[in-house]
């Protein structure tokens, strides 16, 4: 892990890295020496590690909770560089869906294989970042939507680190033999309005989830409209699991 820039501001401390040719961000709190928390944040799909809702979330957990938090830009997003093999199926994708057909197995089918790259790579950075002082080999939760969940389910599934996991906004029928591996505390959110990922698959794939604890937070709106209160509970879910 190479250290490439250092900010603080508000109590946050703010270190930018590389591994490999994995580019990172880790937030902790200012001053932090011990082993804590750890939420590794995965971004949604067109987005990277500092978009503002994951900036927003890794701040309220720093300051209000004392984690440390780390996202990473997964493979052809943020500052890595396009992969040919993606834009080759996002441009086939797109002219499916033109001709009629349904844009939910496309996307689950495109996650699918975005997964077997990037599971291998997030345990990679668990490793690093939980062999610094100032993190330490604490509690890890995990927090995904959308790209994130389906992403972030086969990296739950296989990471036994992971306590606790708020997923949601994804419902690919592809992802419920992973989520029926999972067993730690689930918070997972649907948008009941959702025009991205039908409702009956969100439903199927939560009701997949292998959890004796898990609570399914269903809110009016479309896909990108999570209610801001839903952070609140977040923040209570990984508190209660990881503290």
């Amino acid at each position: 892990m190479r250290f490439i820039s250092e900010t603080s501001s508000d109590g946050v401390r703010e270190q930018l890295f590389t591994l490999g040719e994995i580019p990172g961000v880790l937030w902790t709190p200012e001053g932090a020496v011990a082993t804590r928390p750890l939420v590794l944040m995965g971004h949604g799909g067109g987005q990277h590690k500092k978009a503002p809702g994951i900036l927003a979330r890794a701040h309220r957990f720093v300051t209000e909770c004392g984690f440390a938090v780390v996202a990473v830009d997964v493979p052809a997003h943020g500052d890595r560089p396009k992969v040919e093999e993606y834009d080759r199926l996002v441009a086939e994708n797109q002219a499916r869906v033109a001709a009629g057909e349904d844009l939910a197995p496309l996307i689950a089918d495109f996650q699918a294989l975005v997964a077997r790259r990037t599971v291998p790579e997030w345990r990679a950075v668990l490793d690093a970042v939980q062999r610094l002082e100032h993190v330490g080999a604490g509690p890890v939760g995990y927090w995904g939507v959308s790209l994130g969940c389906g992403l972030g389910v086969p990296f739950v599934a296989a990471e036994p680190r992971v306590r606790a996991a708020v997923l949601g906004l994804g419902g690919a029928p592809a992802s419920a033999e992973a989520a029926a591996r999972i067993t730690v505390p689930v918070e997972f959110l649907v948008q009941w309005d959702d025009e991205r990922v039908p409702r009956v698959q969100s439903l199927a794939l939560f009701d997949a989830l292998a959890s004796a604890e898990k609570t399914l937070h269903a809110n009016p709106g479309k896909h990108g409209e999570i209610p801001a209160f839903e952070l609140e509970s977040t923040l209570r879910f990984f508190t209660r699991h990881l503290t």
